[in-house]
């Protein structure tokens, strides 16, 4: 399916003001390509350490590409392992964003380490407080972000495109280039071009996000299943990619 052109936005002075003149699909590097070319030095990836596969692509098009990830204070080592493997290897500076300290002392003081595992609600106030709001805050001052997302990671993610407006976060552009691969033509680029991968792929995972919310699955389970698996599938997203996303 052919996307229709993207209208401008109207809502804001800081958001890019033309039309998005991008009608195709494309192969992922040349969407990549396109939206460097438009939207850089105001575009961003920001990448969980699973999306290697487009940190690769981008430095193939242009040295100066630039990389945000969010550190909530539960990842795992060997997601923190293989930032700076990727870091040294594509010469890019990862730019890191946090939570905001007190949101989270007040969290955990008044609810506990693990309050998220309690209720739907509470897990959401922990994905708030160390993803969403400081999402927000990394992509202050973007005309446009890039992200990892597939169609086949799930329900909730089925209908992307590889270019959108962002409505959840003021209209800026949302470059998914990946959106049309499945998990095998990831392994197999990743294989082809001796990409990093986080290391927990070799133990079961098969998706990764905090730790204490992430574990590995069985062969032939639904590759999400791994995340917040004390919850009901439709709740499975943590707020960053989801409009009139509550807690």
């Amino acid at each position: 399916m052919t996307p229709d052109p993207i209208p401008a936005s109207d809502n804001s002075t800081d958001q890019p003001q033309t039309a998005i003149d991008y009608h195709g699909n494309g192969e992922a590097e040349d969407v990549l390509r396109w939206a460097l070319d438009r939207f850089s030095p105001r575009i961003a990836l920001s990448t969980s350490f699973k999306d290697a596969v487009i940190i690769h692509m981008m430095s193939r098009i242009r040295p100066d590409f630039r990389v945000f990830a969010l550190d909530t204070g539960r990842l795992n080592e060997e997601t923190y392992e293989l930032a700076d493997e990727i870091s040294r290897r594509y010469h890019v500076q990862i730019e890191w964003t946090f939570p905001r300290h007190e949101a989270v002392e007040r969290l955990t003081g008044t609810k506990g380490m693990h309050s998220f595992r309690e209720s739907v609600e509470n897990r959401r106030e922990c994905c708030y407080i160390r993803k969403v709001e400081p999402l927000s805050r990394a992509l202050s001052g973007l005309d446009a972000w890039i992200t990892g997302l597939r169609r086949d990671q799930g329900s909730t993610r089925s209908e992307i495109q590889k270019i959108e407006r962002d409505q959840v976060h003021g209209g800026i552009i949302k470059v998914n280039p990946l959106a049309d691969w499945d998990t095998g033509r990831m392994w197999q680029y990743i294989r082809e071009n001796k990409i990093p991968y986080n290391r927990l792929f070799d133990k079961g995972y098969t998706s990764i996000g905090c730790a204490p919310c992430t574990r590995p699955v069985q062969p032939g389970d639904d590759p999400r299943s791994g995340r917040w698996w004390w919850e009901l599938d439709e709740h499975k997203e943590c707020g960053i990619h989801i409009r009139d996303w509550t807690i």
